[in-house]
């Protein structure tokens, strides 16, 4: 298996694939039950729109995730210039399509993703989504080799912590 990440604004047909599969991971995060995505058009967003928003977010990088030479997955990188945060980055979006899952595709990409965007890290997850706290706590443990802090406030489990571009 040969997993890369690229910026999804430079290469043609990446913002196509995108847009294929945002219904399935909008789908996803409407399973969690948590109020929280109500169903686009309820709240005056339009897919189309959300999307021009991720593309033309200057404060983020869009990555495509690619497996095989295919496209996986994406993540959306923040970055947040304020001093008064604990993080320079935060994995604002992250999904992989379903055919690619339970493979190791996800755990590769982050490793990736977070050698490339050295620094202070904050990612967020859903406690309904047990799932996906199981999947940030593993890959987070194992890439800092447990050096992280969690915490969960209000419904949301938090993991902190610091990359390099030498991490293992």
């Amino acid at each position: 298996m040969t997993v890369t990440v690229r910026d999804a604004r430079t290469q043609p047909g990446d913002r196509k694939w995108i847009e294929t599969v945002y219904r399935d991971y909008m789908d996803d995060l409407g399973l969690l039950n948590t109020g929280i995505f109500p169903s686009l058009g309820e709240i005056g967003h339009r897919e189309p729109d959300q999307l021009e928003r991720w593309f033309m977010d200057s404060t983020a990088t869009l990555l495509t995730i690619v497996d095989e030479g295919q496209p996986a997955g994406f993540a959306l990188v923040a970055r947040d210039a304020r001093a008064s945060r604990e993080a320079d980055y935060r994995m604002a979006e992250f999904f992989i399509a379903r055919p690619h899952r339970r493979r190791g595709v996800g755990r590769s990409a982050v490793g990736l993703i977070l050698r490339r965007f050295a620094g202070r890290w904050e990612i967020v997850e859903y406690s309904r989504n047990p799932a996906a706290v199981k999947f940030w706590r593993s890959v987070v443990s194992a890439f800092t080799h447990g050096d992280f802090r969690e915490r969960s406030v209000n419904g949301e489990v938090r993991q902190l912590f610091t990359s390099s571009r030498s991490h293992a």
